[in-house]
């Protein structure tokens, strides 16, 4: 029996510092029955050249240039869109990150478990930290709908980044674009929309590693707590569908006070202007805005606790200069 067709896609726009490494650990699975596409978003760096060079020495590359620049998520679901037809899973792999050698393999056996299975993640690094190490061992996979629950009860989140997971090819071709251009976290919105139909699976090892140190969109917003409004945007849209009603708006309702509280220490560290402006714009995703009088209500709460608590506030506001101190070395660095 011959083995899956795996689609890996490269999308990348000015990545050369990172290219080579991402495609040489793609060359190097062990797993082999692959096509890998590079698509060249306008680049005006040496990552088109590093590219073609890969295309020559290897059949299995195919390298499309874009004629006009597109945006980060656009040029995603064009890329996908250019997968072959035969492809039965696909995986995204972001130009600044790698996979380790035995990805696509244990990758491909988890979702062939089951056709049920329409997404696969995995243990992945992020930089020097593990990510992913929350999920139930030794299960191999979960109903869709109680990875969702899971995840909504208890926070616990396993789908990293696109480089972290392996799609079921069948969804992409159904012809839409696949994630959702109108969303601040595409990514993590289509995961949750997977979970609605499939079944998940998972590696219990570590098949992926990201960077955290590199200037890239997403690293852009890091110290915007990208966290805390993914999980308020995808709490609020998607309890009422994985939960009963009770339990759905319990938990609405108490993940808005815990945002709600992140930017309330954020507004007393005097947060710039591009931090509110990234959270208005995901609040618009779910048709809201952001409700100042509640977020001067939570800093009120905090400055209370705060006067309450005076060795606690010293301690706290040490922990954040060395945590400050600490992004600043690196950047320097």
């Amino acid at each position: 029996m011959s083995q899956p067709l795996v689609s890996v896609v490269t999308p990348f726009h000015n990545t050369a510092p990172y290219l080579a490494q991402c495609i040489e650990s793609v060359l190097a699975q062990s797993y082999t029955r692959f096509e890998y596409i590079l698509v060249d978003n306008c680049s005006t760096d040496r990552s088109g050249e590093i590219a073609e060079a890969y295309a020559a020495r290897d059949p299995r590359i195919r390298v499309i240039r874009r004629p006009q620049l597109l945006s980060q998520v656009q040029n995603y679901n064009a890329a996908l869109m250019d997968i072959s037809s035969a492809s039965e899973y696909c995986k995204v792999v972001q130009a600044d990150d790698l996979i380790f050698p035995e990805c696509l393999r244990l990758m491909v056996e988890a979702m062939e478990q089951s056709e049920s299975i329409g997404l696969v993640s995995s243990y992945w690094l992020k930089g020097n930290e593990l990510r992913g190490s929350r999920f139930p061992y030794p299960a191999p996979m979960l109903p869709g709908h109680e990875m969702a629950r899971l995840y909504l009860r208890t926070g616990v989140w396993v789908f990293g980044s696109p480089t972290a997971v392996l799609y079921r090819s069948c969804m992409i071709k159904k012809g839409q674009p696949f994630y959702d251009e109108s969303q601040l976290h595409e990514d993590s919105d289509k995961c949750m929309q997977i979970l609605l139909d499939w079944d998940f699976g998972f590696v219990h090892q570590v098949l992926s590693f990201s960077r955290a140190d590199n200037e890239s969109i997403s690293s852009a917003v890091r110290a915007f707590q990208p966290v805390a409004l993914d999980r308020y945007i995808l709490v609020q849209r998607y309890a009422a569908a994985f939960l009963e009603a009770s339990e759905a708006g319990a938990l609405k309702r108490e993940t808005r006070r815990e945002y709600y509280r992140v930017l309330a220490n954020e507004a007393l560290r005097g947060r710039e202007s591009a931090f509110w402006q990234y959270h208005v714009r995901g609040l618009q995703t779910l048709g809201g805005t952001l409700d100042r009088p509640y977020v001067a209500l939570q800093v009120a709460r905090e400055l209370l606790w705060r006067a309450a608590n005076p060795a606690a506030t010293v301690v706290n506001g040490l922990r954040y200069w060395k945590h400050r101190t600490g992004r600043k070395k690196l950047a320097e660095n």
